[in-house]
């Protein structure tokens, strides 16, 4: 028992100092390393912790990086879905129902409204002060009219009521209004009239006349003349022009003339007739002498002593085209 006892105690004796020699191997390494980062460390360097780092820190840190991943996401999104995600952020966290932010589209207007509201028959200097969009855009729609004729409604001819309105330019390169019926029903393009009604029509509370012209065909035109008779334009006859009434009188005072001498002649050649037959011979002959000599010689000195030539005035080409229309647009 004795002996076994102290080589046991032998044994932990010799356990007991070799534990004793490994830490101080440690500690003396712990303070080498400590002393060489203490060399090594810099100035500005912020010390290593030797604890573990507050819970508070953790959750700065994680906020922090959620902050810059949302900022990120935002700033790739557009304008309309930034919104639709406020709103959506919004109604999870306020509650609510999409319906209560949508935008009334109760007054919302077309372009077609607009022109609608500020459209006119006709425009005026006083309607072209204190212009406003809306009415710049029905003065632009206006101008690209064509107004030369009309297309009708006669719907409602039995009441005495027309509408009216002008051409396109769609309207105009097909005849509608001019090769065909004006009525906006009919498409007859044989026997059509020329009417000019003076149309009364009241257009933002302001009555207004205005002189329009149509072309209908004779069913429409009787409708037109339903209650009352309209005036019926027809093509004028065409007029002479300025030259050829300037060498007008010229030769019918010739003629005049001429008739004048020629029965001057036969006056005195009833009275020699009387006398003798032989001096009435010598008096015609005489007389056809004087007229054939005297004729072209009294024509040359009445040319001559008129006045100036006649100047002939060249037409243009516009005036040409004028005249070459005039019938087709009545």
């Amino acid at each position: 028992m004795f002996l076994s006892d102290w080589v046991h105690g032998s044994g932990g004796y010799d356990s007991d100092f070799s534990d004793d020699d490994g830490q101080g191997e440690s500690s003396h390494r712990g303070i080498k390393r400590k002393s060489e980062e203490e060399i090594l460390q810099k100035p500005f360097q912020k010390g290593r912790h030797s604890q573990v780092a507050h819970r508070s820190l953790h959750s700065n840190e994680l906020d922090r990086e959620e902050a810059r991943n949302r900022r990120a996401h935002l700033i790739s999104l557009n304008a309309f879905e930034r919104h639709k995600k406020f709103v959506g952020d919004y109604i999870l966290y306020y509650g609510g129902q999409m319906a209560d932010f949508k935008r009334s589209v109760a007054k919302d207007k077309t372009d077609l409204d607009v022109l609608r509201e500020n459209h006119r028959f006709l425009w005026r200097d006083e309607d072209e002060e204190d212009m406003t969009w809306e009415k710049e855009l029905a003065k632009k729609y206006y101008d690209k009219l064509f107004k030369e004729y009309c297309i009708t409604d006669l719907s409602r001819y039995k009441e005495n009521k027309f509408g009216f309105r002008w051409r396109t330019e769609n309207e105009v390169v097909s005849g509608k209004g001019q090769f065909q019926c004006g009525n906006k029903r009919c498409e007859k393009q044989e026997g059509l009239k020329s009417w000019e009604v003076n149309f009364a029509y009241v257009e933002h509370s302001e009555k207004r006349n205005a002189l329009v012209k149509l072309r209908l065909c004779p069913e429409c035109s009787f409708k037109l003349n339903y209650h009352h008779k309209r005036k019926e334009v027809k093509a004028k006859a065409k007029t002479k022009s300025l030259s050829e009434e300037s060498e007008e009188p010229p030769h019918k005072k010739k003629r005049k003339r001429s008739s004048s001498h020629s029965k001057k002649h036969k006056h005195k050649r009833r009275r020699d007739r009387s006398t003798s037959s032989s001096s009435s011979e010598e008096l015609l002959n005489s007389d056809k002498d004087s007229e054939a000599e005297d004729g072209p010689e009294g024509q040359s000195e009445a040319d001559h002593w008129r006045g100036p030539a006649p100047a002939v005035e060249e037409k243009s080409r516009e005036e040409e085209f004028d005249e070459y229309f005039e019938d087709m647009f009545l």
